[in-house]
C-alpha cells in the first residue's frame, strides 16, 4: 500500500512540474532558513554551559544609581568574592578574574603583541572545568608570575617543545609556563589565551577594598541555595564593608555615606544568563542580545510558513484539476482515510526531496551565513545524527503540517458533484482563505522590508551623528609606552612634519572604551549639605589632545602645556555638569572631590562627545592632565598619500623603539566596528526579506497560473465581445493586488510597534520616517504587479478560439 501510495505521488508530482517545482523550492528554502537559524541559535542558548556546575555558578555585578542613571559593573571590587564566601557558608567556592593591558610577549627571538591576557585565581580552571594537557591544575597559578597558556600560544613560541617548565617575557616580567590548556570553549562569555597568576598582583598587604571596580567575581553556590534569598541580604555587607570605606575615601560623614551606599547594589547573575542578558559596562567582550535570538527564531518561522502556505494555496487551487482522479477512486471504493494517506504522502515526499536541496543550500550558505552571524559553523555541524534526526524529524513535521488541511480538503469531494463536472464548484468556498493566506504572505513580507529600512535608516544615524569630535584623518600609533622617553621626541618630530596637523599621547582614545573609573561629588554642594555625588570615567590627557580630537571646550580653558600650575586642575564634560547638579551655576572654579579625598578645581567644561557608541547614552567624564606622557600617540594627518605616510613614521617609530613592532590603526576604522552588530542584523533583515518576497512571489504566480487557467473560457468569451488586453490583464490582476493592499496596511502598524521597541534600545536614535511604509508597501505592490502581470499578459493575448474549441 505505502509503495503504490509513494508510486502514485511520484506520478503526480512529475506531471506537474511547475507546481513541484515552486513547493520543492519555497520549502528547501524555508527548511534552510530553520536549519541555519537553529543552529546559531543552538550556540548562543548553549553559551557558558560547559561548566559541570553551570547552573551553581553565579557572577557579582555591581549596581549604581545616579538621578536617572542606572550603570552595571560585572567586575567588583577586590574584597567582594572572599567577602561574601566568609559571610554566607552556602557560598562553596569564589574565583576572581582580571583583565590585563595587551603586551610584547617574548622568547628567546621571538616577539608578538598579545591581546589576550587575563589573571586568573588557582581554582579558576577547576571552577570552569577547563582541563590542563600538562601541568597540575590544582596549583598552576598559586605562585606569583606563573602562568597558564593555550596550546596555540605554546605552539607560537616553542614550536613542538613542551611548555611547561619555560619562561616568557611579558611587558619585561619573567613568567613560568605551569600549565598549558587546549583553549577556552568557543561558546564562553570571555577568552584568553594567556593567563597569569592572580598573587602576581594581589599581595597579603594589599587594600581589601570593596567600593571601586576591576575584579570579575564568580560565586560557586550550594546546590539547594536560593539566590534571591542570598541577593537579598547582600545590603548587609554594603552597609558594614562600602559605607565606611567611602566616609573615609570621601570625607563624608556616616549619614551621608549611607545615603550614598543605597545607590551601590550588588546583585547575582547566573552564569548561563550572561551572554544573552548582560549589557554591563566592561565586559570581557560584546555579548549576544536575546531580543535578536526571539527576532531570528520566530523570523525562521516566518519564512517555513511561508513556504508551507504555498503549498496549501496551490493544492487548494489545482483541486479542480485532480477531482476526477478523486471521484473515479471513491467509486472504486476508496476510503477517505485512504485518500487523507494518498495526498500526505505527497507532501511528505515534496518535503524530504526538499530537505535534501535544503542541505545542498546550507552547503552553499554556509560562508555567507557565518559572515553574516560571526559565527564559525563547519557542514559537519549539520551532518551529526542528532542533526540529521531533527532535519528529517522537521521535513516530516512540515510535510504533515503543510499537507494536512489540502489532504483533507481534496478527500471530502462529493461523488456525484465530481462526476457531474462541479468539482470546480467547490473552489469558490475555499477561496477566502487563499487570500487570507496571500495577505499573510505579503504582510510578512512588506514587515521585513520596514525593517529592513528602519535598521539601515538607524545604522546611518548613528554613523553620521555629531559625535563631539572629528575622527576622519586620525591616525592612532598604537603601544606608544614601549617607547619610554622617547615617545615624547617621536610627537616632535612627527609635529615638524607639513602633513601632520597636529599629535597628541593618551592611552583614552573615543570608542576604546578604555575610561578609568571614580566617584566624585561637588565641595561647594557638600559644605551646604545638598551634595550629588557620581561616578563617573577618567580620561588622562595632554594640552594638546582637544585640538588634536577635534573637542570643543564650551566654558573655561583648556589645560596650560605641561606646567605644575595644573597638576589639581580638571576639566569636567556637560553630562557631568548636570549630574553633579551644578547646571545653573558656574561650573568654573568648583572643587571637585574623588575617592580618595583628592581634590581638583574645574578649570574648563569640554562638550559632550561619544566616548562608545551611539546604543549608550553620554556618560559622565572628568578630564585629568596626564603626567608623563605615555600610551598610544594620536595623530591627525592632512595628505592622500596615506601609505607613504605610515611609511615614513614606521621608519622613525624602528629609530626610536627597541625591535618593537608598529603597529597603527584609523579612528574611523575603530568607530566602524562599533556598528558590527546593527550591520549584521540590517544584512540579516535584508536577507530575509528577499528570501519572503521571492517564496511570496513565487506562491502568487503559481497561484494566479491556477486561477486563470480556471477562467480561460471566460477569457475568451471577453475577447470575442471586444474586451482589450489591456481590460483583461486589468481585471485578472485587481483582485491580487487588493489583496496586497490589505497586507500593507496590516504590516504598517505592526512594524511600526515592534520596530519602535527595538529602537529603544539604543540612547540616540532617529525618528521612524513615515514615506519607510510607503516605500515598503509600493515595493511590495510592484513585485507582486510583475508577478501576476505575466500571467495576465500572457492570458490576455491568447487566441480565444483555442479556448472555445470546446463550445
Amino acid at each position: 500500500m505505502i509503495k503504490n501510495f509513494i508510486k502514485t505521488a511520484w506520478r503526480n508530482l512529475s506531471r506537474n512540474k511547475a507546481f513541484s517545482f515552486i513547493n520543492v523550492f519555497g520549502l528547501a528554502v524555508g527548511l534552510t532558513c530553520c536549519m541555519l537559524i537553529s543552529a546559531y541559535l543552538y550556540s548562543e542558548l548553549s553559551y557558558d554551559t560547559y561548566p559541570v556546575n553551570a547552573k551553581q555558578i553565579y557572577r557579582v555585578v555591581l549596581r549604581t544609581i545616579n538621578g536617572n542613571t542606572t550603570t552595571e559593573f560585572p567586575n567588583p571590587d577586590v574584597a567582594v568574592g572572599p567577602g561574601i564566601k566568609s559571610a554566607f557558608p552556602q557560598v562553596l567556592d569564589y574565583t576572581r578574574m582580571t583583565t590585563n593591558p595587551p603586551a610584547f610577549v617574548s622568547y628567546e627571538t621571538k616577539k608578538f603583541k598579545e591581546n589576550s591576557i587575563i589573571g586568573a585565581e588557582p581554582n579558576f580552571f577547576r571552577m570552569f572545568s577547563i582541563p590542563l594537557l600538562s601541568g597540575d591544575i590544582k596549583t598552576a597559578l598559586t605562585a606569583p608570575n606563573s602562568i597558564v597558556i593555550t596550546k596555540a600560544i605554546e605552539k607560537k613560541y616553542f614550536g613542538n617543545s613542551p611548555g611547561v617548565g619555560k619562561a616568557l617575557l611579558i611587558g619585561g616580567v619573567v613568567f613560568n609556563v605551569t600549565g598549558v590548556i587546549d583553549k577556552v570553549p568557543d561558546d564562553s562569555h570571555f577568552h584568553a589565551d594567556i593567563f597569569t597568576s592572580m598573587s602576581t598582583y594581589i599581595k597579603p598587604s594589599s587594600r581589601q577594598s570593596w567600593s571601586n571596580i576591576g575584579f570579575y567575581t564568580y560565586l560557586l553556590l550550594d546546590k539547594n541555595a536560593d539566590p534571591k534569598q542570598l541577593e537579598a541580604r547582600l545590603p548587609i555587607l554594603v552597609e558594614r564593608n562600602v559605607v565606611p570605606e567611602m566616609q573615609h575615601d570621601m570625607g563624608i560623614s556616616l549619614a551621608e555615606a549611607r545615603k550614598s551606599a543605597k545607590t551601590f547594589i550588588f546583585f547575582l547573575q547566573p552564569l548561563t544568563s550572561i551572554h544573552l542578558h548582560s549589557a554591563a559596562r566592561f565586559e570581557f567582550e560584546p555579548n549576544g542580545d536575546i531580543h535578536y535570538v526571539y527576532i531570528f527564531g520566530a523570523l525562521a518561522i516566518f519564512i517555513l510558513l511561508l513556504a508551507c502556505i504555498n503549498f496549501t494555496n496551490l493544492s487548494t487551487a489545482s483541486a479542480a484539476k485532480r477531482s476526477k482522479e478523486i471521484g473515479i477512486r471513491k467509486v472504486l471504493g476508496s476510503a477517505k482515510n485512504r485518500l487523507v494517506s494518498q495526498f500526505l504522502t505527497e507532501s511528505v515526499m515534496l518535503t524530504l526531496l526538499a530537505t535534501v536541496f535544503a542541505f545542498g543550500l546550507v552547503f552553499l550558505l554556509l560562508p555567507y551565513f557565518n559572515d553574516v552571524s560571526g559565527k564559525q559553523f563547519t557542514f559537519e555541524f549539520f551532518l551529526n545524527y542528532k542533526s540529521l534526526l531533527l532535519a528529517v524529524g522537521l521535513a516530516l513535521f512540515v510535510g504533515i503540517v503543510a499537507g494536512i488541511y489540502p489532504a483533507f480538503f481534496l478527500s471530502s469531494f462529493k461523488i456525484i458533484s465530481i462526476l457531474k463536472g462541479n468539482g470546480g464548484s467547490m473552489q469558490a468556498n475555499k477561496s477566502n482563505l487563499r487570500s487570507s493566506l496571500i495577505v499573510f504572505q505579503f504582510a510578512i513580507s512588506t514587515a521585513l522590508i520596514i525593517a529592513t529600512f528602519v535598521v539601515y535608516q538607524q545604522l546611518h544615524y548613528m554613523q553620521n551623528k555629531k559625535l563631539g569630535y572629528n575622527k576622519d584623518q586620525v591616525l592612532v600609533i598604537n603601544d606608544g609606552y614601549v617607547l619610554g622617553n622617547n615617545i615624547a621626541p617621536l610627537k616632535q618630530q612627527l609635529l615638524s612634519d607639513n602633513r601632520v596637523v597636529n599629535a597628541t599621547i593618551s592611552d583614552n582614545i573615543p570608542t576604546y572604551n578604555n575610561a578609568g573609573g571614580t566617584v566624585i561629588n561637588v565641595k561647594e554642594l557638600a559644605d551646604k549639605g545638598s551634595r550629588s555625588e557620581i561616578a563617573t570615567g577618567i580620561y588622562w590627557v595632554e594640552n594638546s589632545y582637544v585640538p588634536t580630537m577635534g573637542m570643543q571646550i564650551v566654558k573655561g580653558r583648556n589645560f596650560y602645556p605641561p606646567s605644575p600650575a595644573d597638576s589639581i586642575s580638571v576639566i569636567i564634560n556637560e553630562a557631568a555638569v548636570r549630574d553633579l547638579g551644578i547646571g545653573n551655576e558656574d561650573p568654573i572654579g568648583k572643587t571637585i572631590i574623588r575617592s580618595g579625598q583628592r581634590h581638583y578645581t574645574v578649570v574648563g567644561v569640554i562638550k559632550d562627545f561619544n566616548t562608545t557608541s551611539a546604543k549608550q547614552k553620554i556618560a559622565p567624564l572628568m578630564i585629568l592632565p596626564i603626567g608623563k606622557p605615555a600610551g598610544n600617540l594620536i595623530v591627525r594627518v592632512k595628505t592622500r598619500d596615506v601609505g607613504k605616510l605610515v611609511t615614513d613614521i614606521k621608519a622613525q617609530w624602528d629609530a626610536y623603539s627597541s625591535g618593537e613592532p608598529f603597529s597603527y590603526s584609523f579612528l574611523d576604522d575603530k568607530f566602524g566596528s562599533l556598528y558590527k552588530a546593527e550591520e549584521r542584523t540590517g544584512k540579516i533583515f535584508t536577507s530575509f526579506a528577499i528570501i519572503a518576497v521571492i517564496i511570496a512571489s513565487l506562491g502568487l504566480f503559481g497561484l494566479a497560473a491556477f486561477m486563470i487557467r480556471q477562467r480561460v473560457k471566460e477569457i475568451g468569451i471577453r475577447k470575442v465581445l471586444g474586451a482589450s488586453s489591456g481590460s483583461i490583464t486589468f481585471m485578472l490582476s485587481k483582485e491580487f493586488l487588493k489583496l496586497i493592499v490589505i497586507a500593507s496596511f496590516i504590516a504598517m502598524p505592526i512594524t511600526w510597534y515592534a520596530m519602535s521597541k527595538w529602537l529603544q534600545d539604543f540612547a540616540y536614535r532617529m525618528d521612524i520616517q513615515w514615506w519607510v511604509f510607503l516605500l515598503a508597501g509600493f515595493i511590495a505592490l510592484l513585485v507582486a504587479a510583475i508577478t501576476i502581470s505575466f500571467q495576465s499578459i500572457k492570458a490576455s493575448l491568447a487566441n480565444p478560439v483555442k479556448s472555445l474549441r470546446s463550445e
